[in-house]
């Protein structure tokens, strides 16, 4: 199929790069030149397992370009995906001026029959505003074409992209037209060779389902980490209750990790979106209130025992922060739990010094003041404890005695849970984790 992916971002570059590798011809569309033409010649601006190997491999195969030209890409093709980006405003809406804007644009540059696709993450009731634009510049043209507007929610994990889109657990496509879902049935078809994954439904029900999902997944989160905080003044042992109530097959073990709260681009935000539109048509969301309360919450919990721990005037304290991206294998810091981390560190007058595989570039734009270093032990030294953030890979199994000898006084704050604390403790270290009391730990 011909297809033109509007927006060159995290979604709009995975989504066109794996269609494209399934032989479609992709135009991908972004008004930044600099960045079309860094992405034509093979540079892609954000780390992400596979995608620059992928987004060579088909630009050599001439399946996947890149243009600022929309008209031009829009005469191309059979589908468009609008994958543009949804900010939020301070009360928690989504921003859609990206979208109705390229929702209008469509609509002049439109020349015959094309299914719009919404593939970024907007609230129930987005595909209506977007037919609407689009029919306005067609009728301020005087021309009429048979368009549909449909809804297919991204659930692509950042770290896990590729295979997420390569074999997806389900894909949610909402569509008002037999024929457009049918097409888009034969798009995704070669995705899922062994078993059938596609569920099709109306086109609210599919923009709800992406909000839904995300809410699930927060809501464990946060129902877990609000469970280890209770362990920890109760002292029980957070760690042995999530195996005691994850061998449960209703509950199962995803999601039900204690940590210093989540963050990213997507739970954040969606629980936020979600919760403005309940308010918008009159209901009160409670629960969606809590799970965002008990994960800001949450992001501050490490800062707080350093505090109990060394006290409320930290000048001179140095503390070494390994991890800064908001999950593994990612440079994305948005709403990081590092980000809360230090700035309560700082505040008090600690001084930072941090490593992360591949989110220090990001973060010294937003704390230039801290010192990065270009490996996991120099940023050890002469530090008055190790705080462990995002659980890299790197940091699973360590080498305890370089960290020891690094570190000015031998003491881990675990923010994700990661050590065997007995073990821990017989090499010497003060080792702090979460919904463990010291005299369980």
């Amino acid at each position: 199929m011909r297809i033109t992916i509007i927006g060159t971002g995290y979604v709009g570059l995975v989504t066109g790069t794996c269609l494209a590798d399934m032989g479609n011809t992709v135009i991908c569309v972004d008004i930044d030149r600099e960045k079309i033409d860094k992405l034509s010649a093979g540079s892609i601006p954000m780390y992400e397992p596979g995608l620059e190997t992928l987004v060579i491999s088909n630009i050599s195969k001439q399946t996947l370009r890149f243009t600022t030209d929309l008209c031009t890409a829009l005469a191309e093709c059979e589908l468009c995906f609008i994958a543009v980006g949804t900010p939020q405003t301070p009360n928690g809406q989504t921003d859609l001026n990206y979208v109705l804007g390229v929702a209008s644009e469509i609509g002049r540059c439109m020349h015959h029959s094309t299914i719009v696709i919404n593939k970024s993450t907007v609230p129930v009731g987005t595909a209506d505003k977007v037919r609407l634009h689009i029919q306005t510049e067609l009728n301020r043209r005087g021309v009429s074409f048979g368009f549909h507007v449909v809804s297919n929610p991204e659930f692509l994990k950042e770290g896990s992209a590729i295979d997420d889109f390569m074999h997806p657990d389900r894909v949610i496509v909402g569509a008002d037209d037999n024929n457009a879902m049918s097409i888009m049935h034969d798009l995704y078809a070669p995705f899922m060779k062994t078993r059938d994954r596609f569920i099709g439904m109306d086109v609210r029900s599919a923009e709800m389902t992406k909000y839904a999902a995300n809410a699930m997944l927060a809501s464990r989160i946060s129902f877990m980490n609000e469970i280890a905080n209770i362990c920890e003044l109760t002292g029980a042992d957070v760690n042995k209750v999530r195996i005691g109530i994850g061998s449960d097959s209703r509950i199962g073990y995803s999601f039900i990790y204690p940590g210093c709260g989540y963050g990213g681009s997507c739970f954040p935000k969606d629980i936020r979106s979600l919760a403005y539109t309940a308010r918008h048509y009159g209901y009160t969301p409670q629960m969606l209130d809590a799970i965002e309360s008990v994960n800001n919450s949450q992001k501050h919990l490490i800062a707080r025992k350093v505090v109990h721990r060394f006290g409320e005037d930290l000048s001179g304290r140095t503390f070494a922060v390994w991890g800064l991206a908001f999950k593994p294998q990612t440079d994305d810091i948005r709403e990081a739990s590092s980000i809360t981390i230090i700035k309560d560190l700082i505040g008090r007058g600690a001084t930072i010094r941090a490593y992360d595989p591949e989110a220090m570039e990001e973060t010294q734009k937003l704390f230039p003041e801290i010192v990065y270093l270009p490996n996991k032990y120099d940023a050890l030294d002469d530090a008055d404890a190790l705080i462990l953030v995002t659980e890299w890979k790197e940091f699973r199994s360590p080498d305890f005695e370089e960290i020891l000898h690094r570190l000015r006084t031998a003491i881990l704050f675990d923010g994700r849970n990661q050590y065997k604390a007995k073990w821990l403790e017989t090499l010497g270290f003060e080792y702090h984790q979460i919904g463990v009391t010291s005299s369980q730990q």
